[in-house]
């Protein structure tokens, strides 16, 4: 009987040891719609996040989807609790609608994270040119 009880508690022990302690990483959003801009306006957007999870979280890598669109991300471990920002900075300089994603590496149990952005970039300039080509033909006889 001694001998059972003692291998419950060292399978109870081992058990304790085996449970791996992971980080987990939850944003506050994942996707940000810039609504309408203006060309050349400033395309820097903020993904907030927080390791929920008991172990530290590592960013390995950020990837966009185009040039057009530089993330970056935190250089250090984030802490269990600790919240942090993977800043985007979308290049305003076409006219036109956009739709990008930013792919999210990192050791979290959700290691892959995909966030959105999305907007349409308008030139105030084009649109007052439109404006003032747009006026009625008027006919006359």
């Amino acid at each position: 009987m001694k001998k059972i009880i003692i291998l419950l508690i060292v399978f109870i022990g081992f058990q304790g040891f085996s449970q791996e302690k992971k980080a987990k990483i939850e944003f506050k959003q994942t996707e940000i719609n810039y609504g309408t801009i203006d060309k050349n306006a400033d395309g820097t957007r903020v993904f907030e996040f927080t390791n929920t999870g008991d172990a530290p979280l590592i960013i390995n890598r950020v990837k966009s989807s185009c040039g057009c669109t530089v993330p970056s991300k935190p250089s250090q471990p984030i802490m269990p609790g600790k919240s942090d920002k993977i800043v985007v900075k979308y290049n305003t300089h076409r006219p036109g609608p956009f739709r990008k994603t930013i792919t999210v590496y990192s050791n979290a149990t959700n290691n892959v994270v995909i966030l959105k952005i999305k907007g349409k970039v308008v030139d105030p300039n084009a649109v007052n040119l439109q404006r003032k080509n747009t006026s009625p033909i008027i006919k006359t006889h």
